[in-house]
């Protein structure tokens, strides 16, 4: 089993930045691939980005390159996204999740039924 909680999110304006965090507990964090989702309301969850446990292999979401930034702390259980230059359309309620069966150190898994814990989520509102 592994717990995540993330936390960071709120309102933010249009150009401006947010960090989420998200705090593995329970197992092994650093043999997960990590990824964030999101949801803006009446729209399905979409991958946001992940990296791969090994750190090697990060991949993101087309519409936030550029602007958003995934990174891992295997020491502290920890992923992080950092979020710049803001737009209303990214508001959401971001969740991270742990991909925990990857046998490849280098795999990001781009899809939800791979990812096998979840986060609770946490909003954030991109005023503009």
């Amino acid at each position: 089993q592994v717990q995540l909680v993330e936390s960071g999110g709120g309102l933010g304006q249009a150009g401006g930045s947010l960090r989420l965090s998200c705090v593995a507990s329970g197992r092994t964090f650093s043999s997960c691939a990590m990824g964030w989702f999101r949801q803006a309301p009446g729209k399905e969850r979409e991958f946001v980005g992940g990296i791969s446990w090994s750190g090697g292999r990060i991949y993101y979401l087309e519409s936030v390159k550029g602007r958003f930034t995934i990174s891992r702390d295997n020491a502290r259980n920890t992923v992080s996204l950092q979020m710049n230059s803001l737009k209303p359309e990214d508001t959401a309620v971001y969740s991270c999740a742990a991909a925990c069966t990857v046998g490849n150190m280098h795999y990001v898994p781009r899809f939800r039924d791979a990812y096998n814990y979840w986060g609770q989520g946490t909003q954030v509102t991109v005023s503009s």
